[in-house]
């Protein structure tokens, strides 16, 4: 491997300086020149050597930190798409008895610069912090091969750590030993998507200087970004991927033919015929090494998130908590996306409180404060000092088309139509052939829920499709959250040079009036009802009780709105696709759905 060293002369001197007050603030302050920062690169030594070449895998590391000779902490990102992502196709078999072809192009949303993009060396290096990026193994300038969240990935993080607190060696390009001196050796690791499912991972094996992560928008396990309850199922607008597509798409490094045997057992391990659990997605389940998280944690997840979808962080909240991990979680209105996207100022304000509190050790007040900030509608926020909410387990039972109220002891069938979107389906008016719906009487009041729920289906099938999927629905014409606009005015919220001057486009919230919304959507392969480890196969027309979780969800449902349970087989855009024709007959009266209200 021929390293190339990336060092940034800076010709530029923009102080950033404002005064000090006699009696400043508790937390730190932008005092120091971001112009004259120092600005390296150095390569850190993994213990592991995934590309079989018989040498260790190398962590390409920069890092940019105040020109000042006392020790600073460090903030953290580590990321498989600083040097861009190859195209590379989505599986195309979907639709099982053969057809359309689903392209990826639009993984390349997911892009990062090579640069240090994003605000976190503006904002923070004038405060005293240290920001390290690294390329994740077998991408950019790293050695090794990257795996979808594989240990090796997780090993190569953590060796970053470990080096920052002397326990690893690095090397400059021209291979001569570095030592981070500057370190106080207090890490805390931060990133949206993969990079902030990084810091999840790394958390997860106990490692000593992770102070604290702030995952957002991060998986907690693979398997249920890829998979649910048994079922092969897509992140929402990426039918096809799967974490053999994803590696060979941030293979970046040079010589990439070397992990080919690597992107081969990604594709036969990952078993896109049973979509059971295994020793394969057990290495990428974090929830396994809940128990060695040592660092706290500030989780942050977009409730409109159909990429990395709301159960990611529901699970993990709900390991953390019951572990007693030192905790914060903010749950925004926007999908896939940073909250500095959201709220900005409030964000910036409460992340340089939280890196205060666990990298310098300040008493910034910040673990007083309520442990939630919950967006319930477009910038309408609420805090609570617990959450989920402390609310009201409720289960209300499937009648006749009715959600919680009368008895039906009639089966209720439906057929599978795999061509048939979910929106469609839950729109339809009337009686429809290819769902069931079931909805409250008008709310009285407005009502609150929070949490995961859950459901329980008394019911048979006899065809092909082996899913069934079901979701929470509000019937109501309400303004929604519908997208973000960027505007052309921008906030500097740091100094910058040439290239980066720390400053950044506003956003704003796109709404619509609707008259619904599908709140959150859970999905079973009936093969897997005893177990997702395990396929077993349903005998045609035999009823079994099958028992699923649905994605974590915090959702206001207005006064005069109808709470919805919409069942179906397929889901078109999440779900594998099998021939049409599959019956559905339900039984009621044995059917009901588990929900939290407040």
């Amino acid at each position: 491997m021929r390293y190339v060293l990336a060092l940034v002369l800076v010709v530029a001197s923009l102080a950033f300086s404002p005064p000090v007050s006699a009696a400043p603030p508790a937390g730190t302050q932008p005092i120091y020149d971001y112009a004259s920062a120092i600005r390296e690169q150095v390569w850190v030594e993994a213990p592991v050597d995934s590309d079989a070449d018989g040498s260790p895998d190398r962590v390409a590391v920069r890092i940019i930190r105040p020109a000042i000779s006392s020790k600073v902490p460090a903030i953290f990102q580590a990321s498989p798409y600083y040097a861009g992502l190859n195209d590379v196709p989505n599986h195309d078999d979907i639709d099982r008895d053969g057809g359309l072809t689903v392209g990826s192009a639009a993984i390349a949303d997911r892009a990062q610069n090579i640069t240090f993009a994003g605000y976190l060396d503006n904002y923070f290096v004038p405060r005293g912090y240290a920001v390290v990026f690294a390329d994740s193994l077998g991408t950019g300038g790293s050695t090794g091969c990257p795996t979808s969240g594989g240990r090796n990935e997780t090993l190569g993080a953590k060796a970053v750590i470990d080096w920052m607190n002397g326990r690893a060696r690095a090397f400059d390009a021209a291979g001569n030993p570095v030592a981070a001196n500057w370190a106080t050796g207090r890490t805390g690791m931060i990133g949206v998507s993969y990079n902030g499912t990084l810091p999840n991972a790394v958390a997860a094996t106990g490692v000593r200087g992770l102070e604290t992560i702030v995952p957002i928008a991060a998986i907690s396990s693979w398997y249920d970004y890829y998979r649910a309850n048994g079922g092969v199922v897509a992140p929402g607008g990426f039918q096809g991927e799967d974490t053999d597509v994803l590696a060979k798409a941030v293979l970046t490094r040079s010589n990439p033919e070397v992990c080919a045997s690597v992107m081969a057992d990604l594709e036969r391990l990952q078993d896109r015929e049973t979509g059971d659990y295994s020793a394969y997605w057990a290495e990428r389940d974090y929830l396994r090494d809940v128990g060695k998280v040592r660092a706290s944690v500030f989780l942050v997840h977009g409730l409109h998130d159909d990429n990395v979808r709301t159960l990611q962080a529901g699970q993990w909240w709900d390991a953390l908590a019951a572990r007693g991990v030192p905790r914060k979680i903010w749950l925004h209105q926007a999908a896939h996306t940073d909250p500095f996207n959201v709220r900005r100022q409030v964000w910036l304000t409460t992340l340089n409180k939280w890196f205060d509190q666990w990298l310098y050790k300040i008493d910034t007040g910040i673990m007083r404060e309520p442990i939630a900030d919950v967006e319930t509608a477009p910038t309408v926020w609420q805090t609570s000092t617990r959450w989920p909410l402390p609310g009201v387990p409720t289960s209300l039972r499937l009648g006749d088309g009715t959600l919680g109220g009368g008895w039906s002891h009639a089966r209720q069938s439906f057929v599978d139509d795999p061509s048939r979107t979910a929106s469609d389906l839950v729109s339809s008016p009337g009686d429809d052939p290819n769902r069931l719906v079931y909805r409250t009487a008008p709310l009285p009041r407005s009502t609150r829920i929070s949490g995961t729920p859950t459901v329980t289906v008394r019911a048979s099938l006899a065809g092909e499709s082996p899913y069934l999927t079901a979701m929470l629905v509000d019937y109501g014409t309400a303004d929604r959250y519908a997208g973000l606009r960027t505007l052309t005015t921008q906030d500097c919220i740091g100094p910058g040079i040439e290239g980066d001057p720390g400053c950044f486009f506003q956003r704003e919230y796109v709404t619509a009036s609707t008259p619904f919304e599908i709140v959150s959507y859970g999905w079973l392969d009936v093969r897997n009802r005893l177990s997702q480890s395990h396929s077993v196969p349903v005998v045609p027309g035999r009823e079994y009780t099958f028992h699923w979780d649905l994605q974590t969800t915090d959702h206001v449902f207005a006064a005069g709105h109808q709470l919805g349970l919409v069942l179906i087989s397929t889901e078109r855009d999440h779900t594998l696709r099998y021939p049409a024709g599959t019956v559905v007959n339900v039984r009621p009266s044995l059917s009901n759905l588990q929900i939290r209200l407040s």
